[in-house]
């Protein structure tokens, strides 16, 4: 059993968390987590949410609120969308807690007690309209060595290269536009420099016994070259964690430094929760624990260079040392429709967005079929609909329904006996039987599209084998052999529902439940786990088929973002639109869906009958200022299910195009219900 420590990335609370953000830093890590729990290791996964530096500030300056404001607002939002998405982190922190600050005021303390940080007098990008001194993001300019235009005022992008902010050529002030100028202020300095040595030979001992990823590796041998240079430890800010130091008034930690000790400050928040004040140590100052850091490539030198810089200056002069990153398993970008998210473009869709119209488990396949582990990935509608459909239900879904249905049909909805065993079934057995060590194999390497493919490829052998063993004949001429297959194919959806519950949690749920079982050890779950006479619960439908119609209403809102002008394909006649049936509906009822972020559930009253209506119009309307209201909707329109619940028509609203909200059409309460409109 091993002891392993998994943290990923906090994201930055001022925004919300989108598809991109769980490709690099977080599905990955929970679908590695998940397989190691089941696997009977000790494992903690960690993370939390990255609340300081000046973005934060500027978005509450623009909103004319307190940055508390909107660092609640966007850890909340994303809290709830991971939880939504079926994350299993021990703890999701936040870097704005006590706990937090006291952390990193700890370690500013200790590498300033041995002497080891710096006070420097420089000059620094300051901006004379917004009155500030400005952070390295928020000045651009051309690169001194590349002339890259869109370089940042210390690092350029394209080149890699490092140099002081005096030498950025044309510098801009991206808060206002303006020249900056450069303005003295000091600083401490972290002599990252110093540790150079140390940590290229750390890098080359974990990749020599661990084999990290090329692009990693590239990063990190990219800085090597340049030469690390001292960092300034702090900045000229009010939000943030103070310098604990007099002389310090206006300055706070650089969040360079102090964010990645956040990972640290949310175990030690865990341990408080536990009631257990040393469970923190037992994973970070334990030489034993295995500590992988999930990031995405943007993060890469702060989790493989500035990190274990700032660990190893600890273990320097502390007798509690901290264990270093074993493996850090960095992604590539995913790009949403062949283009780079853009929150200011609005183009793309954030977690809680695309979980108000399907359910998790679909995104994670899509997802993880498709991480961009090696090279930047795209997500396109399409082909989400397709793992959907032609994998997740017409194979998966597929295997598991038809075998249960069988089942049930013949033999009482119990497992039924292993009688005559062929070739056919000692081939599937074996292969049952070594899948779990395959798929193990892989995700231990951090391959976890592989294992993915591997995952859906045994469920593809299961539909084969059923085909192949005719049970549907067999069950006539030889129902030994139809028992065999049916026996067979029972114990391949229970390790199926194993080695897919990383990836698909929900499902997996819903496949122990329908085998009236529980997962084993991942080892143990290609064997015979369900024994002759056991009781099977009834099957349910694990996959909806998604629409071409759900599909294409996503792919119209991006052609409109685009500017790209869409329309039918023909025009319709009179007797088109006379087939649509509008009516009055009063409104008597209505209320909050689940987990739904957008959808209310209305009841009508269409004078004749009563009806129910699932509308997402939540964001534009509470449920209670809706009752009496009299609308319109579309009265013949075929039923769907939406939440698990019916909709039984549609009602008509004005899109706004003003942050999803709508407006609905009223009519005169002089109107009776169920009146037509023409």
């Amino acid at each position: 059993m091993e002891k392993v420590l998994v943290t990923s990335a906090l994201p930055y609370a001022n925004g919300r968390i989108h598809l991109g953000h769980l490709s690099g830093a977080y599905l990955p890590a929970d679908i590695y987590v998940r397989y190691k729990r089941l696997n009977g290791d000790d494992v903690i996964y960690i993370c939390g949410s990255d609340e300081h530096g000046v973005p934060i500030t500027i978005t509450a300056d623009k909103e004319k609120v307190s940055p508390k404001v909107i660092i609640d607002r966007y850890h909340n939002l994303n809290k709830e969308a991971f939880e939504k998405f079926g994350m299993s982190f021990d703890i999701y922190s936040r870097t704005s807690l006590p706990i937090h600050h006291q952390t990193a005021q700890d370690f500013f303390n200790a590498y300033y007690e041995q002497g080891l940080l710096v006070e420097k007098k420089s000059k620094q990008f300051y901006d004379e309209k917004a009155k500030m001194f400005l952070p390295d993001r928020y000045v651009e300019g051309t690169c001194p060595r590349c002339g890259y235009e869109e370089a940042r005022s210390d690092e350029c992008e394209r080149c890699g290269s490092l140099y002081e902010p005096s030498e950025l050529l044309n510098p801009k002030s991206k808060i206002t536009g303006e020249t900056p100028i450069l303005k003295e202020t000091s600083h401490w300095y972290f002599p990252l420099g110093k540790f150079q040595k140390r940590l290229e030979n750390y890098v080359k001992e974990m990749n020599e016994k661990y084999g990290w990823k090329e692009n990693v590796l590239q990063y990190c041998n990219g800085w090597f070259k340049e030469g690390l240079k001292d960092r300034a430890y702090t900045r000229d800010l009010d939000w943030g964690v103070k310098v604990p130091l007099k002389n310090a008034e206006g300055k706070v930690l650089y969040v360079w430094f102090e964010a990645v000790l956040g990972y640290i400050s949310a175990t030690k928040e865990l341990s408080l929760k536990k009631d257990e004040p040393n469970f923190w140590r037992k994973y970070w100052q334990d030489p034993n624990t295995k500590y992988i850091a999930f990031i995405g490539k943007d993060n890469i030198v702060f989790h493989t260079i500035i990190f274990p810089a700032m660990l190893m200056a600890w273990n320097d002069v502390k007798p509690d040392k901290y264990v270093l990153p074993q493996n850090v398993p960095a992604n590539e970008f995913l790009n949403f429709e062949g283009k780079k998210f853009s929150k200011s473009r609005g183009w793309g869709v954030d977690v809680l967005e695309f979980l108000d119209i399907f359910p998790p488990d679909p995104l994670r396949y899509a997802l993880a079929s498709n991480l961009p582990e090696n090279k930047d990935t795209d997500f396109y509608w399409k082909e989400f609909q397709s793992r959907n459909n032609s994998e997740l239900a017409d194979i998966l879904g597929n295997f598991v329904n038809r075998t249960f249905t069988f089942a049930y049909k013949h033999f009482e909805g119990k497992v039924p006996p292993r009688k005559k065993l062929t070739a056919i079934d000692y081939e599937m057995l074996s292969l049952v039987e070594n899948y779990p060590l395959k798929v193990s194999n892989l995700i231990e390497k951090f391959k976890i599209k592989d294992a993915v493919f591997e995952m859906m490829n045994l469920a593809r052998a299961g539909n084969k084998y059923f085909n192949d063993s005719e049970p549907w004949s067999t069950i006539k001429n030889d129902p030994d052999k139809a028992s065999t297959t049916i026996n067979v194919c029972l114990n391949s959806i229970y390790t199926l529902a194993e080695i897919f519950e990383p990836v698909l949690p929900f499902t997996s749920k819903k496949m122990f439940d329908m085998l009236n079982a529980k997962p084993t050890l991942w080892i143990d779950s290609g064997k015979e786990n369900l024994k002759a006479g056991h009781k099977l619960n009834q099957a349910v439908i694990l996959f909806n088929k998604i629409e071409d119609k759900q599909i294409d209403e996503q792919i119209f809102k991006l052609n409109q973002l685009e500017g790209i002008k869409v329309t039918d394909e023909k025009e319709i006649t009179i007797d088109d639109f006379k087939r649509v049936k509008l009516k009055v509906a009063k409104i008597i009822y209505a209320e909050k869906v689940e987990k739904s972020t957008k959808l209310l559930r209305l009841e009508l009253d269409l004078g004749t009958e009563k009806r129910q209506v699932v509308a997402g119009i939540a964001k534009s309307y509470s449920a209670e200022e809706l009752i009496g209201k009299q609308v319109l909707i579309v009265a013949n329109l075929k039923p769907a299910k939406l939440f698990g619940l019916e909709s039984q028509g549609m009602i008509l609203a004005l899109d706004t195009d003003q942050n999803e909200k709508v407006k609905i059409i009223e009519i005169d309460s002089s109107i009776a219900p169920g009146t037509i409109a023409k």
